[in-house]
């Protein structure tokens, strides 16, 4: 799986829920929920990779 993918899709999917400019997120973060995106999708390899960013990203935001 891609890094760089998921990194760009993660900060796509806060586009959602910010402003382009503003990113509620800084890098430690951004690193945390990259990782933990890559051991879901490699735990459940038919997974959605879009629902499970979707997934994690809400569930970060709600926390």
């Amino acid at each position: 799986m891609d890094k760089k993918l998921v990194v760009k899709m993660i900060k796509n999917c806060f586009k959602q829920y910010y402003e382009a400019d503003s990113m509620p997120i800084g890098e430690k973060d951004l690193e945390m929920l990259t990782k933990r995106i890559l051991q879901l999708k490699e735990d459940e390899p038919t997974a959605n990779l879009y629902e499970v960013i979707n997934d994690t990203v809400y569930e970060f935001l709600t926390g």
